[in-house]
């Protein structure tokens, strides 16, 4: 076992975790009332709104679909059936866990910063805390995603009414998990070396903490790309949004459009729930042993007849049901991103309307402005470091050297530059947040033209949210690590077993960051001249379309 140093205020002592005394797990006991509160938050809370979208396609957890006709009491039966599901449970307790134990880490690394609570309960719920994480962005959550794949490209995971699991969708689902585990494998040999420097251990670790810290090198590294290509869409979409919409020519939204869409919407919706419907029950049918019976009692000479004859009419409504479940849910996805954004655009143009309205809009311009500078500064860095390896953004920024210069007030021994780095990367979770309305409108935008995408995001939101945070969470603990006297940083140090090197963090985030945010221009742009991205006028026409296949219905 590793030999843990926990500190009180009589300085820093040695501990043995084979010498933990029911003591030390008491003295840990704060921390699993934060991770037990902030889980059964999450849960009951936060996963409810992230996984309203998912449920939208009528399905319960034994992939049973309502009619469209359905009353309104079966409707609730049928929701309430699906999320007591075992599939949507345990994504909600997975999503709970990650989250509960993110809050977890992140609260035990700001007592340890600011030397509060108890040294050794400190090291205790560390040594809890970190491998949990791991265990859940690497196994747990990767395998609860492969599964909302397999089930969205169409196949069931249930089993089957001779009481067997469906061979090619385990199968297609152990090999996406496998792939997953191969590429996060593989991303260690993309690594720089100089990545990450030891911190605080002796190298005399057993395999199992060994493959601890191979994983928190991967998940750091892969935290600080995430969170770089996040940082650089949103910081695009914020100004695109604030002054590139602004700025054009465009009609006005009306409540009558945004009616006229979310008809056409819900038209749409009840034709796509209707073909779902009859294509389940044509899937039970064919799938039946009394069908495969009657099919195979012609004997001989009745299933040559039948081999000529083709695919029977069963057979083939399926094909074609498949064929138009695929278009609607197109027409779906397309139309509920132009609602979207035209009841944003809207909700807009009615705040400008007045003044305490246009005065609320005055925090979204500057932000959108700093945004755009963040771009411009940190493309001259990328500039300068051509020259000047040690140029970096963080260094240069005006509110990081601010917030800089406040940490070193507080403690004058603090290093100014150090916290300037780990300040610009806490500000990335700022933009993410400040700038979500907008982040998520660009992202509507280029989901038009990849629906499947926007299904895929909605089926996984929640798993997508607690993983980037928890990400998020160990990245920031990894770069903080770097900055951290050694007497105040031994359970951290011990446990994460090193850091984030300060030179290589700068460089791969700056890098990364402005592919980004060139790729996100770039995508608005061609989107806004080929009229499939940048505006809605075009979409307005389509209502035809939605009202012809309403009467069709």
């Amino acid at each position: 076992m590793w030999p843990f140093s926990g500190c009180d205020d009589d300085g820093c002592s040695a501990v043995d975790m084979n010498a933990i005394t029911p003591a030390s797990v008491i003295a840990a006991s704060p921390f699993t009332l934060i991770f037990l509160a902030s889980t059964l938050v999450a849960i009951r809370t936060i996963y409810p709104r992230l996984s309203s979208a998912a449920q939208d396609d009528e399905r319960d957890g034994e992939n049973h679909v309502l009619p469209a006709h359905a009353p309104a009491e079966l409707r609730q039966a049928h929701a309430a059936h699906g999320a007591r599901s075992a599939g949507r449970r345990s994504v909600a307790w997975a999503f709970g866990t990650t989250v509960g134990l993110a809050v977890t880490m992140g609260i035990l690394i700001l007592s340890e910063v600011m030397g509060i609570m108890d040294g050794v309960g400190k090291v205790v719920a560390l040594k809890m805390t970190v491998p949990g994480l791991l265990f859940m962005l690497v196994f747990v959550l990767p395998w609860l995603e492969c599964q909302n794949l397999v089930r969205g490209a169409g196949w069931s995971l249930q089993r089957t009414s001779k009481g067997t699991l469906p061979r090619f969708a385990w199968g297609l689902h152990l090999a996406l998990f496998a792939g997953w585990l191969f590429a996060f494998w593989k991303i260690g040999g993309a690594v720089p070396t100089g990545a990450m420097k030891s911190v605080g251990h002796k190298g005399d670790d057993g395999w199992i903490d060994g493959m601890t810290r191979e994983c928190l090198e991967r998940i750091g590294v892969v935290g600080i790309t995430l969170m770089a290509l996040l940082a650089g869409f949103a910081s695009v979409s914020a100004p695109w949004h604030t002054f590139g919409e602004a700025s054009r020519n465009q009609k006005p939204i009306s409540e009558g459009d945004v009616n006229r869409k979310q008809s056409g919407l819900d038209a749409t919706r009840e034709m796509l729930t209707s073909k779902k419907h009859r294509l389940a029950a044509l899937e039970r049918k064919v799938s039946d042993p009394e069908f495969l019976a009657a099919r195979a009692s012609g004997g001989f000479v009745g299933k040559m007849v039948g081999s000529f004859r083709g695919a029977s009419k069963e057979e083939t409504e399926i094909k074609n049901l498949r064929i138009e479940v695929s278009g609607l849910e197109t027409m779906e996805a397309n139309l509920a991103s132009t609602l979207l954004l035209m009841k944003g655009r809207r909700k807009q143009t009615e705040r400008a309307s007045s003044t305490f309205g246009r005065f609320l809009l005055v925090p979204s311009y500057a932000f959108s402005t700093y945004c755009l500078y963040r771009i411009l500064a940190t493309a001259l860095t990328t500039l300068r470091r051509m020259s000047a390896p040690s140029a970096s953004f963080s260094g240069s920024d005006p509110i990081n050297r601010f917030l800089g210069l406040l940490a070193r007030h507080w403690d004058p021994k603090l290093d100014q530059l150090a916290w300037a780095r780990t300040i610009s990367f806490a500000l990335c979770g700022v933009i993410l947040v400040a700038s979500a309305n907008s982040a998520i409108q660009t992202f509507h935008l280029f989901a038009k033209w990849t629906p499947g995408l926007l299904r895929h995001a909605q089926a996984n939101l929640a798993l997508i949210v607690g993983q980037i945070a928890a990400t998020y969470v160990i990245s920031s603990s990894l770069v903080l690590r770097g900055q951290l006297p050694g007497e105040a940083s031994s359970a951290v140090g011990t446990v994460l077993g090193g850091a984030l090197s300060p030179s290589f963090v700068d460089g791969w985030f700056e890098g990364w960051f402005l592919t980004a945010s060139l790729l996100t221009w770039f995508g608005l742009w061609f989107g806004r001249k080929v009229g499939a991205g940048g505006g809605l006028d075009d979409d307005w026409d389509d209502y035809g379309t939605e009202e012809m296949g309403t009467k069709r219905h």
